[in-house]
């Protein structure tokens, strides 16, 4: 029993020594990892809304059209605190991680048109998962983990033009790019030898999303905005190289590699289908927002080779709704910097399209629900600092599955200020 105590202790150091992670989530697992939504964290403070909301002073990453509005220079950066607690039906650990969300630049062209550019990322994977057989007595004979590393990220650019009276359109391309590391290493009690599965993967693929809003003012300054935003179908081509060897789990926790057994390249094709967004929204100018958004797309589809592609999961069509707002007390306010202040709060439900199976052979359907609450910091200069705070959970722990309740701090800096303005001497 002690022998086959330390076979399991070597190989969960070995994994710590090599696995080093930005993203805890074992949800990242499953095909080229766990899918950031493209949102500001002014967005995602109000639960994610965005499509039928455009503003003078902020970016919008939903919907391209929304930036025919802009009228200021705008660079903006977000970061995001991640405290992610996992548990099933035996147990629970908790992580920390923290990462960039986007850095982004934007700015009017005449009084129609706006453009904006930046970087944010796509999926992220970082995962870490063992698996361990016992024989008929009970006692532990074999170990596998699953780990992995890496992620995609995107380089943006958006256009949007006021076309007609009421109506903006826009689009947005993107180059998707980047690198996962997918790893299983399994380790018997009877032999001396373990053996490692290493995949390699770089990525590669194009995107673009076009986007429509109209805007129409109704009675005592009311107005109202529709908005729809697709993201065409596209292809994310993946490339690498696969080893299987042997290998001896030292006892301090190192790895010696052996025998190459398996070596060859590897490719395959993740196919994203297309992705509909459609929302609507009222308020008053700098004053409130209320809205909802809703969106959905087809399944995933995964082709060629891929370690993490098993009969352990697939995918189904996706949806998500999303309610949300702001309010501002009064916004050129003197006596109260309280007044100033933009209050945003919403709430999230969705079906992610990822169907896992468990301990069963059913599969089940993995949902993620959301609340967030932020609030808008007015500075000098018309720019502004936005915090916000997210809790949600993720999966369940049905049919031996894992649920996640996460809590996640949002922090970004939007500088505005005008650029191309001619000066003019009295």
């Amino acid at each position: 029993m002690l022998k086959r105590i330390i076979y399991i202790f070597l190989l969960l150091i070995s994994i710590s020594t090599f696995g080093q992670r930005t993203n805890s989530s074992p949800y990242s697992f499953f095909g080229i990892g766990q899918e950031y939504s493209s949102q500001t964290v002014e967005q995602a403070t109000m639960g994610g809304i965005g499509v039928s909301f455009s503003s003078i002073f902020h970016l919008n990453f939903i919907n391209p059209a929304a930036n025919s509005k802009l009228r200021f220079a705008t660079f903006s950066a977000g970061l995001n605190v991640n405290d992610l607690k996992i548990k099933d039906n035996t147990g629970s650990q908790s992580s920390t991680s923290t990462s960039l969300s986007y850095i982004n630049v934007g700015f009017p062209i005449g009084e129609k048109a706006g453009i904006a550019f930046g970087l944010r990322p796509n999926t992220s994977v970082g995962y870490s998962l063992l698996n361990v057989v016992n024989d008929s007595n009970g006692d532990p004979f074999e170990a596998t983990r699953f780990f992995g590393s890496g992620g995609t990220n995107k380089i943006y650019g958006a256009f949007g033009i006021t076309v007609a009276k009421n109506l903006d359109l826009g689009f947005e391309a993107e180059y998707v790019f980047g690198k996962t590391e997918n790893n299983i290493l399994s380790q018997r009690i009877d032999a001396q030898l373990g053996t490692r599965n290493n995949e390699i993967t770089t990525i590669r693929g194009t995107g673009l999303k076009l986007g429509a809003l109209y805007k129409k003012e109704l009675a005592n300054k009311l107005q109202m905005s529709i908005g729809a935003a697709v993201k065409l179908e596209s292809n994310l081509k993946t490339n690498g190289t696969e080893y299987l060897y042997s290998t001896l789990i030292q006892a301090n926790g190192f790895e010696s590699p052996r025998d190459t057994i398996y070596q060859a390249g590897i490719s395959g094709n993740l196919k994203n289908p297309l992705q509909t967004t459609l929302g609507v929204g009222f308020g008053k100018e700098n004053k409130w927002f209320a809205g909802v958004d809703y969106e959905f797309r087809d399944a995933l589809n995964i082709q060629g080779s891929l370690l993490t592609s098993s009969a352990g999961y697939s995918f189904e069509n996706s949806n998500r709704v999303v309610f949300g707002g702001f309010y501002i007390p009064k916004i050129n306010s003197i006596s109260s910097y309280w007044d100033r202040v933009t209050y945003r709060a919403g709430v999230r439900f969705e079906n992610t399209g990822l169907l896992v199976k468990g301990s069963s052979s059913d599969f089940t359907n993995v949902k993620d629900f959301g609340i967030s609450f932020g609030l808008g910091l007015p500075l000098r200069d018309l720019s502004n600092l936005n915090i916000g705070v997210e809790y949600g959970k993720k999966g369940s722990t049905i049919n031996n599955l894992i649920q996640e309740n996460y809590f996640n701090f949002k922090l970004s800096l939007s500088l505005n200020d005008r650029w191309f303005v001619k000066r003019k001497i009295d």
